[in-house]
């Protein structure tokens, strides 16, 4: 259609951050939403957690589509991975259950040290491939099938759920 209004079309490869950009913003919506059904106000103290927490699910969401692209796409990068291939398959489940349950606010023994695992370890693996070894990767985080380049998105995406596993114990001895 863009093609027939004389308007560019743009590249099937052509690198995009249009996709996290859509997962972020519509986390953020949901978050405010769920802060507007459980507080009675858009901007409550639980706000950044149910924004964060959802933007897990659909991240995870995303990978979940294929898997095997997925795992394919992660090899490329994760440290863990890379030495033990079933934690790329295991991944996106365990990032869609960790958002679920902090989501809940339930089971937080188990979601907050899984958030914090698979955070770390994804921050570590990303810092690596893309500050250090300078290396120009597609990032997995959208699913296998992505041309949204790794590096600052990818990296802000681990550091939430490293926040989000530590913030989650403080919260209830606070």
């Amino acid at each position: 259609m863009r093609e027939h209004l004389g308007m560019s079309v743009p590249s099937a490869k052509e690198t995009s951050y249009r996709p996290v950009i859509a997962i972020f913003v519509t986390a953020l919506l949901i978050g405010l939403a769920v802060s507007w059904v459980a507080n009675g106000t858009l901007v409550a103290a639980r706000m950044p957690e149910y924004a964060v927490a959802t933007a897990m699910v659909l991240l995870g969401l995303q990978k979940l589509q294929d898997v095997e692209s997925f795992s394919t796409m992660f090899l490329n990068y994760d440290l863990l991975a890379q030495r033990y291939v079933p934690y790329s398959y295991v991944y996106p489940y365990a990032e869609t259950l960790a958002g679920v349950l902090m989501l809940a606010g339930a089971m937080l023994w188990l979601a907050a040290p899984l958030a914090l695992f698979i955070g770390t370890v994804g921050a570590v693996s990303v810092f690596k491939a893309v500050y250090v070894d300078k290396r120009e990767l597609k990032c997995a985080c959208v699913g296998g099938s992505s041309n949204v380049p790794l590096g600052f998105v990818s990296l802000t995406e681990n550091i939430a759920m490293v926040l989000m596993g530590l913030w989650m114990p403080l919260k209830m001895l606070l």
